[in-house]
């Protein structure tokens, strides 16, 4: 059986790489791409990928909550991070928002092509280069430790344009809101995680794998 692959990052030339190396697996069939978390939540719900190669620093949506919303719209879909990111705060959003796998960017060909192939057969896969330990330790914590939990799905994406610069009026017209609903999550998300100003939610999003300084 013919594994579907579906592959999300902005950068082209990563996914032409990832194109390139596929192109001679005869048993996978990569059935389309998407340069950022909202279109790739889009476009798997309608072709119903088995696996999806996910990188997390995207704009208006990153990997980790684009991962998050595909578990509640496509759950049979399996999600395999691919990111340059190898900190607690990534790796531990990244499994709570359902991901099945997580590689880094330095892993071989051999390996991410290894990770889709047991990601299919329903195993969870972790980088080499990461030690076995710290994905148990992630994928069997119950407790609440991320204070990001605290907020929706909603207010998830919303904290993440805002840190990106985006002003209510265009965070409005990209999820067709009024402004001043845009306003009212603005302010209960900052007052779940008593945060008074900008930097501050800035420096809260750098720190916990919501965006990044890239």
């Amino acid at each position: 059986m013919t594994i579907k692959l579906f592959i999300v990052d902005d950068h082209g030339v990563v996914r032409d790489g990832i194109f390139a190396l596929f192109k001679t697996q005869t048993d996978i069939n990569i059935v389309g791409c998407a340069d950022n978390g909202r279109r790739a939540v889009e476009e798997v719900f309608k072709l119903s990928p088995d696996i999806v190669l996910m990188d997390i620093a995207m704009p208006e949506l990153n990997g980790i909550q684009a991962t998050e919303q595909i578990m509640e719209t496509c759950p049979q879909t399996r999600v395999i991070i691919l990111s340059m990111h190898a900190s607690k705060e990534h790796i531990s959003s990244s499994l709570k928002a359902g991901a099945r796998g997580y590689l880094l960017k330095e892993s071989v060909g051999k390996e991410v092509i290894q990770a889709v192939r047991s990601v299919y057969a329903g195993n969870r896969y972790l980088s080499q280069s990461i030690s076995n330990k710290v994905f148990d330790q992630y994928a069997q914590q119950q407790t609440t430790q991320n204070p990001i939990d605290l907020l929706s799905t909603r207010e998830k994406e919303i904290l993440q344009m805002v840190v990106e610069g985006n002003s209510s009026t265009q965070i409005a017209k990209i999820l067709c809101l009024s402004p001043n609903t845009i306003d009212t999550y603005r302010s209960r998300l900052m007052q779940k995680l008593s945060i008074k100003d900008i930097p501050s939610l800035v420096k809260f999003a750098i720190r916990h794998g919501v965006t990044t300084t890239d």
